[in-house]
């Protein structure tokens, strides 16, 4: 809430102007992805604004975000575009997730491996099932 109450555009942007603020919006987004240790965030068409406060740029993403586990899969290209690749088969979680399961659950790599895609890539979820069910 802005005090002194609502404002109108031209006032609100002189106002950041005095702040040393600028906004920019980045046109013609087709995808924003953000993608964490495990998961991604994939924004389809979002709205895309970099608000520049003192030389420091903040990006703005607006949109609705389809989390899915990481390595899932690349998005389509839009039409006209160019076509990726066709994935050669689910992606294989990280190295380093692997040989935690591996070493913790004392399983071979392979059961390291569907452990991990059963838990979306979990690698704390992958060892306790394992360890659950006794193997």
């Amino acid at each position: 809430m802005i005090p002194g109450g609502p404002r109108n555009q031209r006032q609100m942007e002189l106002m950041m102007r005095r702040l040393g603020m600028k906004t920019e919006p980045v046109p013609d987004v087709e995808e924003v992805i953000v993608r964490t240790r495990t998961k991604e965030h994939v924004f389809r068409a979002p709205e895309v604004t970099i608000l520049t406060v003192q030389g420091v740029q903040t990006y703005q993403v607006v949109g609705e975000a389809e989390v899915r586990p990481r390595g899932a899969g690349a998005a389509p290209a839009p039409s006209g575009g160019p076509q990726p690749a066709p994935p050669a088969g689910p992606a294989s979680p990280p190295d380093e997730d692997v040989r935690l399961v591996m070493e913790q659950a004392n399983v071979s790599r392979e059961e390291a491996i569907e452990a991990l895609f059963q838990a979306n890539g979990a690698p704390a979820e992958a060892i306790l099932k394992i360890l659950s069910r006794g193997g």
